[in-house]
């Protein structure tokens, strides 16, 4: 078995003395800062055993980031996911002592998304929200402005012009794909529906405007219905998906623009045999899996949630960096595409 790295293998690939390593190691005399990061460096690279001292000593010398974040649905399993991926991701790192507080929305009331970020504001340096557009949250956001607080705005551009960043996926875009794939899998032209959450979600409506253009233009042989409102709960997408299926017996393909997609999914379990209706939703979750596996949904465009945390925590710290660069008004991600033969 290999000899475990030791002191000296630490001193020679941060190219200092065995002398300077101990004292970072034990904490017997000061170390400068930058050698004792350059310690630290060199301990994770040969895979010194004792680096994890190392590194909460250096994790000392870092600055205090507090970033709130404000989500919807705190039962639902892609909220869960991304909660857990921001706490991972700030406790990833080293440059910083990176602290995360997340609240949830009680509900969609825009008094329940302003309440929640103003409460957030007096404990944290930035804020990040999944939040609907409304004046009470541009109104929210220009209080930030003026206290020097940076706004994000994640997966739906609340408060354009006001807001730091949105960032989150290019909705128009991620309409038009789910267009493009249903009327190019769907054997015989018939009616397509839409739901989108609210008029209140400005990515949905982007994704049902993407959506229908590309069918007017490229697929025009498919009716579009007019488009319904779920509320992005999953009781009202499955009654409504029931009536639709009920009504249109040539419904060939539902399109899901922002949550409920569970109550499409279990109301196509009851009404039509596997392949039948042609449905496009939004995050791969176990329920979405079991669908595309059982022919139930045929595309999910999923956000890719570990670079959206990991560049919302980099721009966080620039955007607290006096000296920082001027941050983006957008950061778009294509989304990870899941069809049936992919799960």
């Amino acid at each position: 078995m290999a000899n475990r790295p030791t002191v000296k293998d630490v001193a020679r690939e941060a190219g200092v003395s065995v002398t300077t390593v101990d004292r970072a190691l034990n904490g017997r005399m000061t170390v400068r800062e930058d050698t004792l990061k350059r310690i630290a460096d060199a301990a994770h690279r040969v895979g010194y055993h004792n680096k994890f001292n190392l590194t909460q000593r250096l994790h000392t010398y870092s600055p205090l980031m507090r970033l709130g974040v404000v989500l919807v649905k705190r039962h639902q399993e892609f909220y869960r996911n991304f909660s857990s991926e921001l706490e991972a991701t700030m406790a990833q790192r080293q440059d910083i002592r990176g602290e995360v507080k997340i609240r949830y929305a009680a509900s969609q009331a825009p008094d329940d998304f302003a309440g929640e970020i103003m409460s957030l504001s007096e404990e944290v340096d930035a804020i990040a929200c999944v939040s609907v557009n409304h004046r009470k949250i541009d109104e929210v956001a220009r209080d930030l402005q003026q206290r020097g607080i940076p706004l994000f705005a994640l997966l739906n551009d609340a408060a354009r012009g006001i807001r730091t960043t949105y960032m989150g996926l290019n909705n128009m875009k991620v309409g038009r794909s789910a267009a493009w794939l249903l009327s190019r899998t769907i054997r015989s032209p018939g009616k397509l529906a839409v739901f989108v959450g609210g008029n209140r979600w400005h990515g949905h409506d982007l994704r049902e405007v993407g959506f229908r253009s590309f069918i007017r233009a490229e697929a025009p042989e498919f009716t579009v219905l007019d488009t319904l409102v779920n509320l992005e709960t999953r009781q009202v997408t499955y009654e409504a998906t029931l009536d639709l299926l009920n009504r249109h017996t040539d419904l060939v393909g539902i399109f899901v623009a922002g949550g409920g997609m569970e109550g499409a999914i279990a109301a196509l379990r009851e009404s039509r045999p596997p392949n039948k209706v042609y449905t496009a939703v939004n995050e791969l979750t176990g329920e979405s899996r079991s669908a595309l596996a059982e022919g139930y949904v045929h595309m999910v465009n999923a956000t890719p949630i570990q670079a959206l945390c990991s560049d919302l925590v980099s721009l966080v710290v620039q955007s607290l960096d006096p000296k920082g660069t001027a941050l983006p008004d957008h950061k778009f991600y294509a989304p990870t595409v899941f069809l049936p033969e992919m799960v």
